[in-house]
């Protein structure tokens, strides 16, 4: 029984001891060799067994440049997996979220009022800006004539010059700061718009099998958060 296991043991080494060692190197030269040749370093080597029978395929040792090219390349499909996984959750997000091109522009609505408010007790302060300023300017001038006329040798240290200035300095201010956020929240309504839109083409798409339910993006950029 000992002598046939071993040798059995004996003829499963047989191919692997018989095998060869061959290659094209890169002047198109076959090297073939009981080891595998040095030449053979850069290229696919084959294991050949007994019969002539490749056993397996050998891929060269890679290059750092190589090694390099290849990581980037499985980080690039990684994050297009990544970004496709993505896309599916959304676009399942989507359709969950809307039963009708109708529902978007209600959801748009939705979200624009709250801004479109800002906007509006915005341009209502700046009525009332309108309205101190003139106020300011009318009781500057009044008290400059007054102050003309009682004393000639009035600076403009004074006071109550002083408090006018800095009013009118601060009213300023404050229509600037209102103005600057009346632009960026017109570029909000804008923005809002726009991701809804986009997002209700793309539901139609969707629905009527247009667009992959898994695929790209139809377009790119923020979508409504669903």
């Amino acid at each position: 029984m000992k002598r046939t296991i071993a040798c059995l043991a004996i003829a499963a080494q047989v191919p692997l001891a018989s095998a060869a060692y061959r290659c094209v190197d890169e002047r198109g030269v076959t090297l073939v060799g009981d080891t595998p040749p040095t030449g053979c370093a850069n290229v696919p080597m084959y294991e050949i067994g007994r019969t002539g029978k490749v056993l397996r395929r050998i891929e060269p040792t890679p290059t750092p440049e190589q090694l390099k090219v290849l990581k980037e390349e499985q980080e690039k499909r990684k994050a297009e997996e990544k970004a496709a996984a993505e896309q599916k959750r959304k676009d399942t997000a989507l359709l969950a979220s809307f039963n009708s091109p109708k529902e978007f522009d209600v959801a748009r609505d939705r979200n624009i009022e709250p801004v479109a408010s800002r906007i509006a007790a915005g341009e209502n302060r700046l009525k009332e800006l309108d309205a101190h300023e003139k106020d300011v300017n009318e009781r500057l001038e009044f008290y400059k004539g007054g102050r003309k006329r009682r004393d000639k040798s009035a600076t403009e240290e004074d006071p109550n010059l002083v408090y006018f200035k800095e009013e009118l300095a601060r009213v300023h201010a404050e229509r600037a700061s209102l103005l600057d956020a009346a632009a960026r929240q017109r570029k909000e309504i804008e923005e809002i718009a726009r991701r809804f839109e986009t997002d209700k083409q793309r539901w139609i798409g969707l629905k009527s099998g247009k667009l992959s339910k898994a695929g790209a993006a139809a377009a790119d950029g923020p979508k409504a958060g669903y």
